[in-house]
């Protein structure tokens, strides 16, 4: 779906939620200074969040559709998020526990939804930037 004419805006949510992906499968690996890493991603994912925010904007789409890309995002990077728990459990040779496929689905809401409500409030404060202002 391309709703402004330009490029697809699905590559650049697969974009976004790959990074977010490999931020946090990377991230996790040091195993010392746990706390660290941790807040490391999450200022590394919300650096990749706030960026897809931005790109959104710029070509003057409606707050909800900022939105709903950036959630789109998001979404994606907790499916992969899901994926990467259950491969790095079989890398480990550990079992995977029988509800841990409910993180497919569980994930990508968990993330998506928050998503969507912070990247609106973004959207809906820069929409009311004025002209010149959105300019630079």
């Amino acid at each position: 779906m391309n709703d402004t004419g330009d490029r697809p805006w699905m590559g650049e949510a697969v974009i976004a939620g790959a990074a977010y992906t490999v931020i946090g499968a990377a991230f996790a690996l040091p195993a010392t200074h746990l706390k660290f890493w941790r807040l490391a991603a999450w200022i590394v994912s919300g650096i990749v969040f706030v960026m897809h925010v931005g790109v959104e904007h710029v070509r003057l789409r409606s707050a909800r559709v900022v939105a709903w890309h950036a959630a789109v995002g998001a979404a994606i990077g907790g499916f992969g998020l899901a994926a990467a728990a259950i491969l790095r459990r079989l890398s480990e040779g550990q079992p995977t526990p029988r509800l841990q496929g409910l993180g497919f689905a569980v994930w990508p809401l968990v993330t998506g939804i928050p998503a969507f409500v912070v990247a609106l409030v973004i959207a809906t404060l820069l929409a009311r930037l004025p002209q010149e202002e959105r300019k630079r």
